[in-house]
């Protein structure tokens, strides 16, 4: 009896010793915040869909996923933007002031800032199709294109930069018709379109690059 119970203390302290270094590394892990991404360089045929803040999303989901960082969460970095009356424009645009002011509040260090420079939809082997989108008929070429830069709000400097591209032939188009409301960037028939595969390979491209760089930042 003696015996099974210092077994059992043997193993106890093996996996306490073991479940050490998990907690000291997940303490370790640097907060970050993700800004909407500007999508002022490419054409607004996509009715009232806000495709800047989808992608923010979809990055979000992806670092929180992976677990290299700890995420604010969006509604909280939404509060303090608006409490800062931080206008919606400038929110892919941090100056350094901008940015200091955001992290002290948030009690972040890093930002990260993004663009969407590629954003299409092209119709191949016939059949209609209005602003880029296709309408029936042959398949479909999709391609996104981003680019993200992490800023420190202690100093004002960007520490990082990566880039994402993701092209999709996946055949499968993204209907939008008149009169629609916008793109919902987490609907299914979006994610298996492919537009939205497109955006998917070039979000995790682009995270990955930010994963591997993670290393370099300051504690």
């Amino acid at each position: 009896m003696r015996g099974n119970v210092l077994v059992g203390v043997a193993v106890a302290a093996v996996l306490v010793a073991g479940g050490a270094p998990s907690a000291q590394a997940q303490s370790k892990r640097k907060a970050v915040a993700v800004m909407d991404f500007d999508y002022g360089t490419i054409d607004h045929w996509w009715g009232q869909s806000d495709i800047g803040k989808g992608m923010a999303d979809q990055v979000v989901d992806a670092l929180v996923n992976d677990g290299t960082f700890r995420v604010i969460e969006r509604k909280k970095l939404d509060t303090v933007l608006a409490e800062q009356d931080f206008a919606h424009s400038d929110r892919a645009d941090v100056s350094a002031a901008h940015a200091s002011k955001i992290g002290k509040v948030l009690g972040v260090r890093y930002i990260i800032t993004g663009s969407i420079t590629k954003f299409s939809m092209e119709q191949q082997g016939g059949g209609l199709h209005v602003h880029g989108i296709g309408l029936g008929g042959g398949g479909a070429k999709a391609q996104v294109n981003l680019t993200a830069r992490m800023v420190d709000t202690s100093t004002g400097e960007v520490v990082m930069s990566a880039k994402g591209e993701g092209v999709s032939k996946k055949g499968t188009r993204f209907h939008v018709s008149s009169g629609s409301t916008g793109i919902n960037m987490g609907s299914g028939e979006f994610r298996e379109s492919a537009l939205g595969d497109a955006q998917e390979r070039a979000c995790q491209e682009l995270v990955k690059q930010l994963i591997a760089r993670a290393d370099r930042l300051d504690d």
